[in-house]
């Protein structure tokens, strides 16, 4: 089980990232959230097992389609045994 923090840049609000990220996250078994912040980025934070979640990660620097990343913020945390994909 691992853990991973994603802040995500760029033009990543209004293009359904977070709605993307949870639907990528429910195929792949990953628990977590994903919540738009004030500054124009999305933070989430994903649990599972770590091919699953470098999965979420990689899709993070890309995005859905009208997206535009331009950068991505990676930390590892210690897991906290979340359960279930919510999106705020």
């Amino acid at each position: 089980m691992t853990r991973r923090r994603v802040v995500c840049h760029g033009r990543v609000q209004g293009v359904f990232f977070r709605d993307s990220v949870r639907r990528l996250a429910e195929r792949e078994g990953v628990a977590g959230w994903a919540r738009n912040s004030l500054d124009g980025t999305v933070e989430a934070v994903f649990e599972g097992e770590a091919d699953a979640v470098e999965r979420l990660v990689d899709f993070c620097r890309l995005g859905p389609p009208h997206a535009s990343v331009e950068r991505v913020e990676v930390a590892e945390e210690p897991p906290e045994g979340l359960a279930g994909f919510r999106v705020g």
